[in-house]
Protein backbone atom coordinates (compact mmCIF):
# COMPACT_ATOMS: atom_id res chain seq x y z
CA UNK A 1 0.00 0.00 0.00
CA UNK A 2 3.00 2.31 0.39
CA UNK A 3 4.12 2.24 -3.25
CA UNK A 4 2.31 4.83 -5.36
CA UNK A 5 2.20 4.18 -9.12
CA UNK A 6 1.80 7.11 -11.52
CA UNK A 7 0.70 6.97 -15.16
CA UNK A 8 3.61 7.03 -17.61
CA UNK A 9 2.58 9.69 -20.12
CA UNK A 10 4.79 8.44 -22.96
CA UNK A 11 3.63 4.81 -23.01
CA UNK A 12 3.44 3.46 -26.51
CA UNK A 13 5.64 6.32 -27.76
CA UNK A 14 9.10 5.24 -26.67
CA UNK A 15 10.86 3.06 -24.15
CA UNK A 16 12.94 4.65 -21.42
CA UNK A 17 15.24 3.05 -18.88
CA UNK A 18 14.76 4.38 -15.36
CA UNK A 19 17.55 3.85 -12.82
CA UNK A 20 16.97 4.67 -9.16
CA UNK A 21 19.69 4.33 -6.52
CA UNK A 22 19.19 4.13 -2.77
CA UNK A 23 22.73 4.35 -1.33
CA UNK A 24 21.70 4.07 2.35
CA UNK A 25 19.58 0.92 2.46
CA UNK A 26 19.38 -0.87 5.80
CA UNK A 27 17.76 -4.05 7.02
CA UNK A 28 18.44 -6.47 9.86
CA UNK A 29 20.26 -9.80 9.75
CA UNK A 30 17.68 -12.42 10.80
CA UNK A 31 20.40 -14.58 12.38
CA UNK A 32 22.21 -12.01 14.53
CA UNK A 33 19.80 -9.07 14.75
CA UNK A 34 22.61 -6.76 13.65
CA UNK A 35 22.00 -4.10 10.99
CA UNK A 36 22.90 -4.79 7.37
CA UNK A 37 23.87 -1.89 5.11
CA UNK A 38 23.89 -1.65 1.36
CA UNK A 39 22.88 0.07 -1.81
CA UNK A 40 19.76 -0.84 -3.77
CA UNK A 41 19.70 -0.12 -7.50
CA UNK A 42 16.36 -0.33 -9.30
CA UNK A 43 16.40 -0.37 -13.10
CA UNK A 44 13.20 -0.71 -15.07
CA UNK A 45 11.44 -0.02 -18.36
CA UNK A 46 7.87 1.11 -17.71
CA UNK A 47 4.86 -0.15 -19.60
CA UNK A 48 2.03 2.05 -18.23
CA UNK A 49 3.14 3.07 -14.73
CA UNK A 50 6.16 4.61 -13.00
CA UNK A 51 6.80 4.74 -9.27
CA UNK A 52 6.47 7.97 -7.31
CA UNK A 53 9.87 8.46 -5.64
CA UNK A 54 8.69 9.64 -2.21
CA UNK A 55 6.53 6.53 -1.86
CA UNK A 56 9.50 4.40 -2.92
CA UNK A 57 11.67 6.08 -0.29
CA UNK A 58 9.16 5.25 2.45
CA UNK A 59 8.77 1.72 1.11
CA UNK A 60 12.53 1.10 1.28
CA UNK A 61 12.77 2.70 4.74
CA UNK A 62 10.37 0.12 6.15
CA UNK A 63 13.09 -2.55 5.79
CA UNK A 64 15.12 -0.81 8.49
CA UNK A 65 13.49 -3.03 11.14
CA UNK A 66 12.89 -6.18 9.05
CA UNK A 67 14.96 -9.31 9.64
CA UNK A 68 15.60 -10.57 6.11
CA UNK A 69 18.43 -12.16 4.13
CA UNK A 70 19.99 -10.24 1.22
CA UNK A 71 18.67 -12.65 -1.39
CA UNK A 72 15.16 -12.43 -0.01
CA UNK A 73 15.00 -8.65 0.25
CA UNK A 74 16.11 -8.21 -3.37
CA UNK A 75 13.46 -10.67 -4.55
CA UNK A 76 10.77 -9.11 -2.35
CA UNK A 77 11.47 -5.62 -3.71
CA UNK A 78 11.34 -7.02 -7.24
CA UNK A 79 8.00 -8.76 -6.63
CA UNK A 80 6.44 -5.72 -4.94
CA UNK A 81 7.49 -3.30 -7.70
CA UNK A 82 6.54 -5.78 -10.42
CA UNK A 83 3.03 -6.20 -9.00
CA UNK A 84 2.46 -2.44 -8.65
CA UNK A 85 4.05 -1.26 -11.91
CA UNK A 86 3.72 -4.22 -14.31
CA UNK A 87 6.87 -3.05 -16.14
CA UNK A 88 8.25 -4.36 -19.42
CA UNK A 89 11.50 -5.11 -17.60
CA UNK A 90 12.75 -4.65 -14.04
CA UNK A 91 16.04 -5.47 -12.33
CA UNK A 92 16.89 -5.02 -8.66
CA UNK A 93 20.48 -5.14 -7.45
CA UNK A 94 21.52 -5.11 -3.82
CA UNK A 95 25.17 -4.27 -3.15
CA UNK A 96 25.71 -5.09 0.52
CA UNK A 97 28.70 -3.92 2.56
CA UNK A 98 31.24 -6.23 4.11
CA UNK A 99 30.49 -8.21 7.19
CA UNK A 100 33.17 -10.56 8.47
CA UNK A 101 35.30 -9.81 5.42
CA UNK A 102 32.61 -10.86 2.93
CA UNK A 103 30.52 -8.55 0.81
CA UNK A 104 27.66 -9.60 -1.45
CA UNK A 105 25.91 -8.40 -4.58
CA UNK A 106 22.51 -9.90 -5.38
CA UNK A 107 20.58 -9.25 -8.63
CA UNK A 108 17.10 -10.39 -9.62
CA UNK A 109 15.20 -9.45 -12.77
CA UNK A 110 11.89 -9.86 -14.57
CA UNK A 111 11.52 -11.25 -17.10
CA UNK A 112 14.52 -13.39 -16.25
Amino acid sequence: DILDPIDYQYRGTRDVDIVIRQPEFTSVCPMTGLPDFGRIVIRYTPKKKIVELKSLKFYLLQYRNVGIFYEHVVNRILEDLKSVLDPKFIEITGEFTSRGGIDATVTASYPS
